[in-house]
């Protein structure tokens, strides 16, 4: 098993030198697991942090030859789940497939003080074929 930790030069760059973004896991097939690490954007409200975290993930995800439609899991903490619509709205513009596994939290707070969302998403990208 070959694993490689990456912070794509196409993608938006990571807040802090101390992580990854992307591990890629090389499967037996010639596919892989992407695992992403939680992403924050700025904006006013919750729907435009929503909206620049999904773009965020979805051009990680392309960096490794893989979309949003090869999401199989989704984690999203939220500072505030009363606004879980709000943010539920944008993931299905974004997310319009199949719905993949998911989990959503409630914290009282994120790396920046700003932030309202963080998302991690886990994709399967099939071998090329």
């Amino acid at each position: 098993m070959q694993i490689t930790l990456d912070n794509p030069a196409g993608a938006p760059q990571p807040l802090s030198p101390y992580y990854s973004q992307v591990a890629r896991v090389e499967q037996a097939d010639g596919g892989a697991l992407l695992f992403v690490s939680g992403q924050i954007a700025e904006g006013a409200t919750l729907a435009e942090q929503s909206r620049g975290v999904f773009e965020t993930l979805a051009a990680l995800l392309d960096a490794h030859g893989a979309s949003l439609a090869d999401v199989i899991n989704i984690r999203t903490y939220l500072t505030d789940i009363s606004e879980l619509e709000q943010y539920g709205a944008v993931r299905r513009e974004f997310l319009t497939g199949t719905p993949p596994t998911s989990m959503t939290f409630e914290v009282s707070g994120l790396f920046r003080p700003e932030a309202l969302i963080e998302v991690e998403v886990v994709a399967a990208v099939p071998a090329a074929g």
